[in-house]
């Protein structure tokens, strides 16, 4: 299975041990809070306010990024109430985190690579665009598949500071965006079929 193993097994040369197949969740909704440069994260309070609320549609959510990302991840699943086994980040290799976004039923991330994923997969986003405009690095196909919010002001994608333009989407803004996505989406049974 394609769900990470517990530190120290399963691990050879710095990778994780994956077996081809289906993940152990599929139809989760993915969260990758993570993003190289600080203007282009959304808070974490915020995502965990995403969290909760898919969770209350009933939805598993799953939390990915990088190993230097995985206390922002952590961060994420204690202030949204999950258990920390939600939070992947640091323990999938690349081969892993494509089969969960191909088999997701939703992934929400900022402008960052997961998101081209999903565009790949086909699987429903909500993307966060805070200094650089979705026409630059949005989706270019399936654009009913794929929500992207952004504000309309350009800054700088390398800053230290959060983007303002990111800072003004707000949870219930995205949250919304999420109830779109996943009405037009595909069910997760559909994925990988």
């Amino acid at each position: 299975m394609c769900w990470p193993r517990p530190a120290g097994r399963g691990v050879r040369g710095g990778r994780t041990d994956t077996a081809p197949g289906r993940t152990a969740d599929p139809g989760a909704a993915i969260l990758h809070p993570g993003a190289k440069s600080a203007s282009r994260r959304w808070p974490s309070e915020r995502f965990a306010s995403v969290a909760r609320w898919l969770r209350t549609q009933g939805l598993r959510v799953v939390i990915t990024g990088s190993a230097g990302e995985r206390p922002l991840g952590l961060r994420v699943a204690a202030e949204a109430g999950l258990d920390p086994e939600a939070v992947v980040a640091g323990r999938t290799d690349l081969a892993c985190l494509a089969r969960l976004v191909a088999e997701a039923r939703l992934l929400v991330s900022g402008d960052t690579g997961v998101a081209h994923l999903a565009t790949v997969y086909g699987t429903p986003s909500v993307r966060l665009f805070g200094p650089v405009s979705p026409a630059l690095w949005g989706p270019l196909i399936d654009l009913d598949l794929h929500e992207c919010l952004w504000k309309g002001e350009s800054g700088d994608p390398h800053g230290d500071r959060l983007d303002p333009g990111l800072d003004a989407l707000g949870p219930t803004e995205v949250r919304e965006a999420c109830e779109r996505a996943l009405r037009r989406g595909r069910t997760w049974s559909q994925a990988g079929a």
